[in-house]
């Protein structure tokens, strides 16, 4: 593999410079799609659904782990509809506020039933409408499911954006704005992920593997401010 993006260009100054420099060297890092990096299994726009609300406060192995469960039991929108929550309770249970999930992911096959003749929307502004969707899971259906703009911005995204210095913002919508006013909208749903994959196995909130960033020859935050090594020419 060659030499990464930026390499020897110099700091970049700016927010703007930073997130630019940081979305071709993760592009880089964490190849693909943004269907290819997330990391929930699903076959269908509504699956993605469902399992990105089941996904809030656990992780994406605990969802993978009920999923073909929860959607053997009730495979479309209209099954779900006519479940009863506590049913679906036992079937969610180890994602963590189950009931909460439960009464979300019966209440939202409802709404995509009656409201959208039972397929998943593709605008935000209808997304949003649904029980339990916000607009970072709306951004992923879109970026993911369909291959539309959309930068879901969670933990991950947002305190890495602080961190290397692409935003001061702390609320959600303020770091997507001021992200996708900078970058390609082609690019938004596959960064979002690439930044979660990274602050996973990187920049972990409680252990910063600084030495070991790509990023971390220009990040404000860094603990090591020196530059990566680069890989060897192949």
């Amino acid at each position: 593999m060659g030499q990464r993006p930026g390499a020897g260009t110099g700091r970049p100054r700016t927010p703007a410079g930073r997130a630019k420099l940081t979305a071709a060297r993760l592009a880089q890092e964490y190849p693909g799609r943004a269907k290819d990096l997330c990391e929930l299994d699903f076959s269908t726009p509504w699956q993605l659904l469902v399992a990105t609300v089941l996904s809030a406060q656990t992780t994406d192995e605990r969802v993978n782990a009920v999923t073909p469960g929860l959607f053997a039991r009730y495979p479309t929108p209209e099954d779900l509809a006519v479940a009863d929550p506590a049913d679906v309770e036992v079937l969610i249970k180890p994602t963590g506020f189950f009931r909460v999930k439960a009464r979300n992911i019966v209440g939202l096959a409802r709404a995509v039933c009656q409201n959208f003749a039972g397929e998943v929307p593709t605008p935000i502004e209808d997304l949003v409408t649904l029980p339990g969707v916000g607009r970072k899971t709306a951004n992923v259906v879109r970026s993911v499911a369909f291959d539309l703009p959309g930068l879901p911005v969670d933990t991950h995204v947002g305190r890495l954006s602080r961190l290397l210095g692409l935003t001061t913002a702390s609320d959600p919508e303020k770091v997507e704005a001021e992200i996708c006013a900078v970058l390609p909208a082609r690019e938004w749903g596959a960064l979002s992920l690439r930044m979660i994959l990274h602050g996973r196995r990187v920049c972990i909130a409680r252990r910063p593997r600084c030495p070991d960033c790509l990023l971390a020859d220009y990040c404000p935050s860094a603990a090591v401010p020196v530059r990566a090594p680069q890989r060897a020419q192949s």
